[in-house]
């Protein structure tokens, strides 16, 4: 599936736009500022309902505007695919799919398989084990919708513990049997998150290293560890080990919402001992995994946004990408960056089929 036309009306820094776009490689090009990662999150908009960079979705309606539309149309095989993002100012965001308003917006992950590879991706090395829980549950998210619906239903059951145990504390009183209600939910939907987990590491790694090996050319070895407290350990045990501190507490401190995914070069971790371009290559390997993996397991190839990714790299390690990304392994490519000439000279090297868009005060011109 690929995307034909991005209209935006309201969002962020424009007034309006209308890009017919190429089903191959969009670069999106001018100084920083003018809008050129705004419309790489109206694109990610409409995979996963929400904005990459900003999760507040009135905070991307337009200074002073009522509301903001974002729509796409895509192409998938000899179908074509409307999806619509709308929303007033205090009222609840709407999204179709085809004209038809969803429910839960759940049930769109999924259907435009996407991957963004960001600046703010360093966030994942060196911010809290939850962004990375982030990352794998988005991507198995994207492939697996039981998967997405049993995390729905763990945080819910989490959420209800924790607040009975806060009330426990409030009150002065224990009830084993309402306690007991959410623990059996919480192994339930926990015991299969971390199954799912595991399977999913052990296809991830040998196409992460791959691809590491692809773009850096070293010969280290680079490694993903899966730590959760249920490894080797039995769920509901853990529960009933754990109680009196949880009680202390007034938390939850067992269960798959304290999982964790180690990056290590060799036997060392990432973050303490790796070079800011090892640190680099990492990232950017990590998310061609994820888009070879959801490719594998959806039979969609995956959008990919390369939001200034020349910040990112040497001339040497961007070629590379490029031809990895060009080659047609995945799906519709879109690119950012500040020259209006370094990357379409690159892609014409490589002869790579692209369309370039001059992004400047909000306004989008053909290259």
């Amino acid at each position: 599936m690929y995307l034909k036309e991005l209209s935006i009306l309201n969002f962020k820094n424009y007034d309006e736009a209308q890009l017919e776009l190429s089903e191959k490689v969009n670069c999106f090009l001018g100084e920083n500022g003018e809008g050129k990662t705004n419309l790489l999150d109206a694109i990610y908009y409409l995979s996963f309902c929400k904005s990459y960079f900003n999760p507040i979705d009135s905070q991307n309606i337009k200074h002073d505007a009522p509301f903001f539309v974002v729509e796409g149309r895509y192409q998938h095989t000899s179908k074509e695919h409307k999806v619509y993002c709308g929303l007033k100012r205090s009222q609840k965001k709407q999204f179709k799919y085809n004209k038809k308003l969803y429910d839960r917006l759940a049930d769109h992950i999924g259907k435009i398989p996407l991957v963004i590879i960001s600046p703010i991706d360093i966030m994942l090395i060196i911010d809290g084990s939850d962004v990375r829980r982030k990352f794998v549950d988005g991507i198995i998210s994207q492939y697996n919708p039981g998967y997405l619906n049993n995390l729905l239903s763990y945080n819910k059951a989490l959420n209800h513990r924790n607040l009975l145990l806060r009330s426990f504390w409030i009150n002065r009183n224990f009830d084993q049997e309402s306690l007991d209600i959410w623990n059996d939910q919480l192994v339930q939907y926990g015991e299969a998150i971390y199954q799912d987990r595991n399977r999913f590491i052990e296809d991830f790694t040998p196409i992460f290293q791959h691809y590491y090996t692809q773009i850096s050319g070293d010969k280290e070895v680079v490694q993903l560890e899966y730590r959760s407290q249920l490894n080797g350990s039995n769920f509901s045990d853990l529960l009933i080990n754990n109680l009196e501190q949880d009680k202390s507490s007034q938390y939850t401190n067992i269960g798959i919402h304290k999982d964790d995914l180690v990056f290590k070069l060799g036997d060392m971790p990432l973050k303490k001992f790796g070079s800011q371009g090892q640190q680099k290559t990492y990232l950017l390997a990590l998310k061609l995994a994820q888009a070879e993996l959801i490719q594998t397991r959806s039979d969609q190839k995956a959008i990919i946004l390369l939001d200034d990714i020349y910040d990112k790299l040497d001339g040497t390690r961007m070629s590379q990408l490029l031809t990895i990304v060009g080659s047609g392994a995945f799906g519709q490519i879109f690119i950012t960056d500040t020259d209006l000439e370094r990357i379409p000279e690159i892609l014409t090297q490589e002869q790579i089929n692209f369309k370039s868009f001059e992004i400047k005060g909000g306004a989008v011109h053909v290259g």
